[in-house]
């Protein structure tokens, strides 16, 4: 996302959005006490070539067995933008939204544990289909979103997604930007060094998982912490009311949709061997975090207190060097501009 579950998102946001020491916490309720809730996904025209597809799949996933890539293997077609998402989650949908409006008519994949979303996958426009599934197709685009709580061997899974790329597009990594060695509320950036292997097991599991990546000829993104409206540190903190962990500490946000838009920039590019930092630029306390949350009044639950004095501090991240070579920046510059006030 060494994972957190006490914020719920279906994908490597459970990993890459806040540490431990971040969230302080490991529950993971999530309830539905936000007002004006956000659609965040758009409809869209399905192509005769995709509604065969989706016909294929939804055939296949009778019994829970997901076969769709079979199908498309033994077709011998793979289009030249066709895009593999392992872990489509919410950031995996999102990237699967904006890919096909840079890509109109391309086919989606996605692999995924298990059958529960398959349905909505498809809804979607994404053939769905098993992790283990055995395929010898290959995709010119893969992206690997999925979190490393569902999985014994990490890199192990990153190596099986790496295998599954032709070489002739992108592959990327969302990875999370705990690796970076900075506990005290100080500069970070794209050149920060990462904490030592051996250290934390938790950044043990990023750091060899990116590894496996940049051996590939792959790109990473480290990402800040996640969020939208019902997902993300503030609306864990929200359901807790009473949080025990230091209200100086800062974090670093960026929305889901922007993780998305910087994850299809970095696609695009054909870039092989570089990491990137995906961040609004805008670092905040803990405490400032809820204070805007109040001054929204969007949510009708309210936030007492943080009562810790001794937990770790966090770090300011700073993406500046990503965003000119990218030529990137993001829908929501800031956490106080995606809720509509003034910091």
């Amino acid at each position: 996302m060494g994972t957190i579950s006490c914020v719920s998102h279906g994908h490597f946001s459970n990993f890459t959005s806040f540490s431990k020491n971040s969230i302080c916490s490991s529950s993971s309720a999530s309830l539905p006490f936000f007002k004006n809730p956000i659609r965040i996904f758009k409809s869209f025209t399905f192509s005769s070539s995709m509604a065969a597809s989706l016909r294929v799949s939804a055939s296949s996933t009778i019994g829970e067995r997901s076969e769709p890539v079979e199908a498309m293997a033994s077709s011998g077609m793979v289009g030249e933008n066709d895009l593999l998402i392992v872990g489509p989650g919410v950031l995996g949908r999102l990237v699967a939204e904006k890919w096909r409006e840079e890509n109109p008519g391309c086919q989606i994949y996605g692999q995924s544990v298990t059958t529960d979303h398959h349905h909505e996958l498809m809804t979607m426009g994404i053939n769905p289909f098993l992790k283990g599934n055995k395929t010898d197709q290959k995709f010119p685009y893969v992206i690997f979103c999925a979190p490393p709580s569902k999985t014994p061997d990490y890199p192990g899974d990153i190596r099986m997604a790496a295998l599954s790329w032709n070489g002739e597009g992108s592959f990327l990594f969302t990875s999370s930007s705990a690796p970076f060695d900075c506990y005290d509320n100080g500069p970070c950036d794209e050149d920060t060094s990462t904490v030592p292997i051996g250290r934390s097991p938790r950044t043990d599991v990023i750091l060899k998982a990116e590894k496996v990546v940049l051996d590939f000829g792959g790109c990473v993104v480290r990402l800040a912490g996640l969020y939208k409206l019902d997902r993300g540190a503030h609306f864990y903190w929200l359901q807790k009311g009473t949080v025990d962990c230091r209200p100086d500490h800062i974090l670093n946000l960026i929305h889901y949709e922007d993780a998305a838009s910087l994850s299809v920039t970095i696609l695009k590019k054909k870039l092989r061997v570089q990491i990137f930092l995906g961040c609004d630029n805008h670092p905040l306390s803990r405490q400032e975090v809820m204070d805007l949350v109040e001054k929204s009044g969007k949510f009708s639950k309210k936030f007492e207190a943080f009562t810790g004095t001794s937990d770790p501090l966090g770090k300011k991240l700073n993406n500046t060097k990503t965003r000119q070579e990218l030529g990137w920046e993001p829908k929501y510059p800031s956490f106080a501009n995606f809720l509509g006030v003034s910091e």
